[in-house]
């Protein structure tokens, strides 16, 4: 079937010259329209690098901003940032290529690889799909560590704790398959089972199975974050009176770490195009949208989600891990692909990419949604005002021994607070009778016994009821 790509007169013959149809074989300088989406990104700031490729030939790579302020290193075109979940697709294909060698299925139970994970009884087994498109309703060991007070980028957590935090939940967020909430956690536990059941490490399965393959030359997994890695951009956040460092050091990786550039990711995309792993099978496996167990289809494929943009077939995924934020996208039909990596935690690379997609995708795409409207805007929630009596039911000690740690609610004149150890104060905002919202700990709900306070309850957005047993 013909591919049509829709082109600005520019950007055509920017194509023109990339495939050999002009006198030069020189690769086109980026147009002003990609130019002008990055403009913001200067000598004296961090950046971006972006790549596109059309009908499986790069046709732009070009770097943004300084790669590392403090040496003046700018970004390039083979820059290597950190993808954050972008990385997601490369631990999937991974599991994918064990399947397709016969070591494993996608619906064998995970606990016959990692027996460590808790057994959550009758007609609730976690199987590695379920984990793949985040409907096994595993709780993120992130958001479990953070209720301890070690949230991700406090402290060097390896594959170790992962597995330590899963072995202690008692409790998942939902029945597997009914539901879907993201979770880093199946993807990590998903990097242990390649390495379990190849004998090698993940990062070595993905150098030898894919990286390499595919001549993705600057790719690799950030499994030691100490380890040396020329040509990597140093990962900044905003702050007061510039930039300050904001580097991801943890070795849990599978959910995201991989280390990359965005032609390589490009490569990496014209595999579902034209496979050197796997095959046609194997490239339209991963991108077939999940169903929950009532058969129900979602949009989350096997590290892949699968949408539209502005009327146009979308397959793609963000990252964002410490101050890198990436995008990875491609159209199907008009065999279009955009990579954009920043080392700013400000830097928006969906918005980015989208605006390069833009560019490229010309009169393919409909025209965006209008905005939303003034109109009267919703009433501001009545305030609640526990009374006096229900402040003093609230006070007390709470443990999680899958948190592993101890609240203290108490009192601070007409307001609760809630204690953790060593110093941190968090007030609790009322918003209904028992239930409560505290910055860091998400929504508090406590819960009773006729008219006795037994235990709270934690959510978060990949936590779910927690339960904090009160301490008599």
């Amino acid at each position: 079937m013909k591919r049509h790509v829709f082109l600005s007169a520019g950007l055509a013959a920017a194509l023109a010259v990339s495939l050999g149809f002009a006198q030069t074989a020189t690769v086109p300088a980026p147009s002003a329209a990609v130019d002008a989406v990055f403009a913001r990104w200067t000598t004296s700031s961090p950046g971006c690098a972006a790549g596109v490729s059309v009908d499986g030939r790069i046709v732009l790579e070009r770097g943004y901003g300084m790669a590392d302020l403090e040496r003046d290193v700018a970004n390039k075109a083979e820059t290597i940032f950190e993808a954050g979940s972008v990385s997601k697709q490369f631990t999937a294909a991974a599991v994918l290529l064990l399947a397709r060698d016969g070591k494993l299925s996608l619906d064998d139970p995970v606990r016959k690889y990692v027996p460590e994970l808790p057994d959550y009884g009758p007609g609730r087994t976690i199987t590695i799909r379920h984990m793949l498109t985040h409907t096994s309703g595993l709780r993120d060991w992130g958001e479990v560590a953070g209720l301890a007070g070690w949230p991700r980028g406090r402290r060097v957590h390896t594959h170790a704790h992962v597995l330590d935090i899963v072995s202690r939940q008692k409790d998942v967020n939902f029945t597997p398959g009914t539901n879907w909430s993201y979770s880093n956690t199946g993807y990590n536990l998903a990097a242990i089972i390649v390495s379990r059941v190849s004998g090698q490490s993940f990062a070595e399965f993905s150098r030898d199975r894919i990286f390499k393959p595919l001549g993705m030359t600057h790719t690799s997994w950030r499994d030691d974050y100490t380890r040396i890695v020329k040509q990597r951009a140093i990962a900044y956040e905003p702050s007061t009176d510039g930039y300050r460092e904001d580097m991801p050091f943890e070795n849990v990786h599978g959910n995201g770490g991989l280390l990359t550039t965005v032609g390589d990711l490009l490569r990496w995309n014209e595999n579902f195009v034209s496979p050197k792993i796997g095959d046609t099978k194997f490239v339209a496996e991963q991108q077939t949208p999940g169903r929950f167990s009532d058969g129900r289809a979602h949009d989350y494929a096997l590290g892949l989600y699968v949408r539209t943009y502005r009327g146009v077939p979308e397959i793609s995924h963000s990252g964002s891990t410490a101050g890198y934020r990436a995008f990875l996208v491609r159209y199907p039909a008009q065999h279009v692909s955009v990579a954009v990596l920043c080392n700013a935690a400000s830097a928006n690379a969906t918005q980015y990419a989208h605006a390069v997609a833009d560019a490229y995708l010309g009169s393919a795409l409909t025209a965006p949604a209008a905005a939303a409207g003034g109109g009267r805007g919703t009433e501001p929630a009545a305030v609640y005002t526990p009374a006096d009596a229900d402040l003093a039911a609230y006070v007390g000690r709470y443990r999680s021994d899958e948190a592993e740690t101890e609240l203290v609610v108490a009192r601070d004149g007409a307001e609760l607070v809630v204690k953790r150890r060593p110093d941190t104060v968090l007030r609790m905002r009322p918003v209904a009778r028992d239930v409560f919202t505290v910055p860091s700990l998400g929504t508090v709900t406590f819960h009773r016994s006729g008219t006795a306070v037994t235990d709270l309850g934690v959510k978060l957005d990949r936590v779910w009821d927690l339960r904090f047993p009160r301490v008599p």
